[in-house]
């Protein structure tokens, strides 16, 4: 589905990413993980549109997509989520859905079907009618899927949607992304909760200075001296 070669960031003097290359297949997914720093939300913004890449090549779904602009991104099939959430907040939980689901459906009623069925997917359904700004951090990380969920995307990025909530509310994360992944939907996903990533992915990139320095299946992954060393800054003895 998505096929990542190559590909290049530099902003003034720093590489932020460096000749990265990486596949993430239909109905899979994949944990995008590395220290704080290592260039796992530039490539998101490099994939999504956000940010134009330097050199490289961003194949979805056997069409460049290096430098398109976000809106065209997203048409094809590709939605990423923010790590800090920001909803419309004076508009209400429903219609910040709605306006997502508009990409895929121009006509008002049906786009309002759309985002209904999506906030009773992500369990906010009985919070429809409430100002963004009323919901709990744990409500705006769903409310922030759920907008991207609104339309209808092959692909999903999730850019640490579990970041600051307790093991519940990651819980209940995890759960919604492995249903979703489950009716088609492959999944990238960026997080710093390793049980969650180990939990759900069934391949791990491993970046560190923005260059990749591990691959593969989570438990090979998690024992990877080059990996132990870039989070613990020494590798085992």
């Amino acid at each position: 589905m998505l096929d990542v070669s190559g590909l290049d960031k530099s902003f003034g003097g720093l590489h932020a990413v460096k000749n990265l290359s990486f596949t993430v297949g239909e109905r899979e997914i994949v944990g995008l993980i590395g220290p704080n720093g290592a260039g796992k939300t530039t490539v998101f913004g490099l994939l999504s549109g956000f940010l134009r890449p330097d050199a490289g090549q961003v194949i979805f779904r056997g069409r460049s997509i290096a430098g398109l602009a976000p809106h065209r991104v997203n048409a094809l099939g590709l939605a990423r989520t923010f790590q800090i959430v920001r909803p419309f907040p004076h508009l209400t939980v429903l219609t910040n859905v709605t306006v997502g689901a508009l990409g895929r459906h121009a006509a008002p009623v049906a786009a309002t079907e759309r985002a209904l069925a999506v906030l009773d997917e992500v369990g906010l359904a009985a919070k429809r009618d409430q100002p963004a700004a009323s919901l709990t951090l744990a409500e705006r990380k769903r409310l922030e899927l759920a907008r991207a969920l609104a339309t209808e995307p092959a692909l999903l990025l999730l850019d640490e949607v579990m970041a600051g909530l307790n093991a519940t509310e990651t819980e209940r994360i995890v759960d919604l992304v492995g249903a979703i992944n489950r009716r088609g939907v492959a999944v990238l996903l960026i997080e710093h909760v390793m049980r969650a990533v180990m939990s759900l992915s069934q391949r791990i990139v491993v970046l560190n200075y923005g260059e990749l320095i591990a691959e593969g299946r989570p438990e090979a992954v998690a024992n990877d001296p080059r990996v132990i060393e870039a989070y613990l800054g020494a590798a085992p003895a």
